[in-house]
């Protein structure tokens, strides 16, 4: 369907998103400076590892905060789907680091099972009290955000939480008894708990990046939304993707069953629209056939289950916009 005129989609990508990362980064950073302050002092190789690994997170959170704010930027005739996958992007790097430091964890931690080192553990529960409500409240911030980008960060801290709480344990117990071996163990347990969640993100991502439909659920209720409609003969060609795995983008031919005037597309259109007004799609694209017209995308590996009729370039384009309320 032809429209006499210009649709211009603006795209605001979440300046709150934006400023809980900004809150995370300078507090991450901070706390760093502090941990290698306090690592030296305690003489604790358990603190000034944690440090390093710090120093990685806030390095991958200053990249996000980086990535966020540019994918924020308004849709060109370069990028007519705006930036938002430099979030996605983000989001994978960001995972990839935090594998990696994950892994650098336990390869420092797992040898000092064999030789563990007594640190002076009256100073290790003061850092660990503030590391907790420092990288908890940043944790906090961060939860509530819900791209990819921000639930990866999430992560880096929920990790940073978890080691400060081990510390925590490791301190007070080494304040009783000499057990130094707990600080290893404890360390091996929550690197473990973090790897197996974010090697599962990272596993989404790289769905998102390859176009894999982000809930195979929500593309089957679509078509069945769509299929469902009384103007509609058959449902195909119904591509869902996702641009960060938040705001999604649909695609779909619907083969009517019988032709319709340019009122009755109108209100079809509106159907339409009131059909998907629950799956808060950012873009949405359909394209009507008449009967006994062809479809333009002919290609067998396309082919719908109703073995509708093969098609020409007559068929009408529907270009909708995002419900009322759809789009976040």
């Amino acid at each position: 369907m032809g429209h006499g005129h210009s649709h211009h989609h603006h795209h605001d990508y979440g300046a709150d998103g934006e400023q809980r990362i900004a809150w995370a980064f300078a507090l991450n950073l901070g706390f760093t400076i502090i941990e290698f302050i306090g690592g030296a002092l305690t003489n604790s190789t358990a603190i000034m590892a944690d440090a390093v690994h710090d120093l990685g997170d806030s390095l991958a959170i200053g990249l996000a905060w980086v990535l966020q704010r540019l994918g924020r930027r308004s849709a060109s005739d370069s990028f007519t789907y705006g930036y938002r996958r430099l979030s996605l992007l983000g989001a994978l790097i960001n995972g990839l680091i935090l594998i990696g430091g994950s892994v650098w964890v336990l390869s420092t931690a797992i040898p000092r099972l064999f030789d563990p080192v007594m640190p002076v553990a009256e100073g290790m529960l003061a850092l660990a009290v503030l590391g907790v409500a420092v990288n908890g409240y940043a944790a906090y911030r961060l939860s509530e955000g819900k791209s990819l980008n921000e639930r990866v960060l999430n992560w880096h801290l929920i990790e940073d939480v978890l080691g400060w709480v081990a510390v925590l344990v490791v301190s007070l117990v080494l304040m009783v008894v000499d057990w130094p071996i707990l600080d290893p163990l404890l360390s091996i347990a929550f690197s473990v708990f973090i790897l197996v969640n974010v090697c599962r993100t990272v596993y989404q991502t790289l769905r998102l990046f390859v176009q894999a439909v982000p809930d195979r659920e929500l593309h089957r209720e679509i078509r069945q939304r769509l299929d469902a409609l009384p103007e509609v003969d058959s449902a195909h060609h119904v591509h869902l993707w996702s641009l960060d795995g938040e705001h999604h983008v649909l695609t779909a031919h619907l083969s009517l069953k019988r032709a319709q005037d340019a009122a009755s597309q109108t209100l079809f259109k509106g159907r339409i629209a009131s059909a998907l007004a629950d799956f808060s799609l950012a873009h949405t694209t359909i394209e009507l056939e008449f009967p006994d017209e062809a479809c333009r995308d002919q290609s067998s590996a396309h082919r719908h289950h109703h073995d509708a009729p093969v098609c020409g370039d007559e068929g009408s384009r529907l270009d909708l916009h995002p419900p009322t309320g759809a789009t976040k």
